[in-house]
């Protein structure tokens, strides 16, 4: 059974991230929409790619929140605080085994029994995977929830409510300055983990149900590589971006990490097998030597490899049959390798050796993507910079509304980078040389990595060999054993 695609990832919209409720909207639609709390207009009308776009309301909602700009302006409204949390913004992968009209009813029935069901208004939109939309390869959908909640009249509520702490005689208790002291509580459990939780796994069992009705072989799964048991290296998602460059043949640092994990990846998935393989083989020769006077293992290839060279026809056969010989003996020799439990064990440390490398390789590939995001950030900072400390200096009101709606894109990278970066600055300075040494530090430790992957591959297919000679020459005992029984059976007759 094969493992389709599976993307389900949340954020939330806030404007401490310079990001506006409206203007997210406008982008996912793919409409021009006008902002009442900004007094600016986000068009997206010429973006492109989007197959449709649908407002899901539970029945208490006012009917005018069907309408896009009206739902997001209300939105803003409702939020006062200059770094309120606007919205939930859910980016899922569709399936391309679907066609677009079972991936659109699969997503509306989603959000309806998960989202809709639970008071939540659902303004979602789904992307096509065709160019227009950027190179992007996967269809996907991407959903937009306001945090506040509405009450049973539709009016907007509470985020969150207070629970004061009380002492041993339950009155409340008060802080330093006299204030009492409480604990802000969510009044919904949207934002808690395990609801996120059952949301993946909801839309995960949804597809699987979806793949079985249609006879597919394949299946999604919402827990992570780890969770699942999989001995594998996640790689880091690209976006569409990265995916039209990869594309037009330029490559990226992400395009590079993913190419070295599929390749990591690819060594451990074939060397974990043929170790599997080793050891059921050397458990079955075990078996089938106990009965008989273990020989060692390079007496047993020696009379293997002189057996094959007594039935071969050509110079050129005896030749291979000698040098096959020659290879095995020598290895066995430099690995002190007498017998087949000394076989079973060299398998065994291997194995070891290969789980510590995956260890190795998934703290690097770790390391890899932080340094490689903190250099992406630096590099934004310092590309918008000019265009924040412009925006900045202007004094008048519709001269810098103007500025910003111009340049909302630059803003919004900025201030994504300022936040990521504002603990690593030191008097103003970030350690963008260390950055790039650790980075390139770790490109080559990544690199040596592969080089041990490589050898400690090699390494297994010379056990391989060793273990299919001496199980062939095993076999070829046991017939001959048989053949002697036989002969013994009918003499006796």
């Amino acid at each position: 059974m094969s493992i389709a695609l599976y993307h389900f990832h949340v954020t939330q919209i806030k404007r401490s991230a310079g990001q506006s409720a409206i203007a997210s909207a406008a982008y996912r639609s793919g409409e021009k929409l006008h902002s009442e709390y900004y007094g600016e207009d986000s068009d997206y009308t010429k973006k492109g790619g989007v197959i449709c776009s649908e407002i899901l309301l539970p029945p208490h909602a006012p009917h005018s929140f069907s309408d896009r700009e009206t739902l997001w302006n209300e939105v803003e409204k409702a939020e006062r605080g200059k770094k309120a949390q606007l919205a939930y913004s859910f980016d899922i992968a569709l399936q391309n085994e679907f066609s677009i009209q079972e991936n659109i009813e699969l997503a509306r029935q989603f959000l309806l029994e998960q989202f809709v069901r639970r008071g939540m208004v659902v303004d979602f939109a789904v992307h096509s995977p065709d160019k227009e939309d950027g190179g992007i390869s996967n269809p996907h959908f991407h959903v937009m929830c306001p945090i506040r909640p509405l009450d049973e009249q539709g009016r907007w509520g509470k985020k969150q409510r207070r629970e004061y702490l009380l002492d041993e005689h339950g009155e409340r208790i008060r802080d330093e300055a006299g204030n009492y002291v409480f604990n802000a509580v969510p009044t919904t459990d949207w934002g808690s983990p395990d609801t996120l939780e059952h949301w993946r796994k909801a839309w995960a069992d949804l597809c699987n149900q979806k793949f079985a009705e249609k006879e597919l072989d394949c299946r999604i799964d919402h827990r992570s590589y780890e969770r699942q048991g999989i001995d594998q290296l996640p790689t880091v998602h690209e976006g569409v971006t990265v995916r039209a460059m990869e594309a037009k043949g330029i490559r990226t640092d992400k395009g590079d990490m993913n190419r070295w994990i599929r390749r990591i990846n690819s060594m451990r998935k074939n060397i974990a097998a043929m170790l599997s393989e080793l050891f059921a083989a050397i458990r079955e020769i075990n078996r089938e030597l106990k009965a008989t006077k273990e020989p060692t293992l390079a007496e047993i290839i020696t009379d293997y490899y002189s057996k094959r060279n007594a039935g071969a026809w050509s110079v050129y056969g005896k030749v291979g049959n000698l040098k096959n010989m020659s290879q095995l003996v020598n290895y066995i020799s430099e690995n002190n390798l007498r017998t087949v439990a000394d076989l079973e064990a060299r398998v065994s440390t291997q194995q070891e050796k290969l789980d510590a490398r995956s260890a190795a390789c998934k703290s690097v590939e770790a390391k890899m993507k932080e340094t490689a995001e903190l250099l992406r950030q630096a590099q934004n900072y310092a590309d918008t910079k000019p265009i924040y400390d412009e925006w900045y200096r202007i004094k008048f009101k519709g001269k810098k509304d103007k500025f910003k709606e111009e340049h909302e894109s630059e803003l919004r990278k900025y201030y994504a980078a300022e936040r990521k970066l504002k603990p690593h600055f030191h008097d103003g300075k970030l350690p963008l040389t260390k950055w790039r040494k650790d980075a390139a530090a770790l490109e080559a430790e990544y690199a040596s990595m592969q080089t041990e992957m490589e050898v400690l591959r090699d390494d297994v297919r010379n056990l391989r060999q060793v273990t299919l000679a001496v199980r062939s020459a095993e076999n070829e005992r046991q017939q001959l054993s048989e053949q002697n029984k036989k002969r013994h059976h009918q003499n006796e007759r």
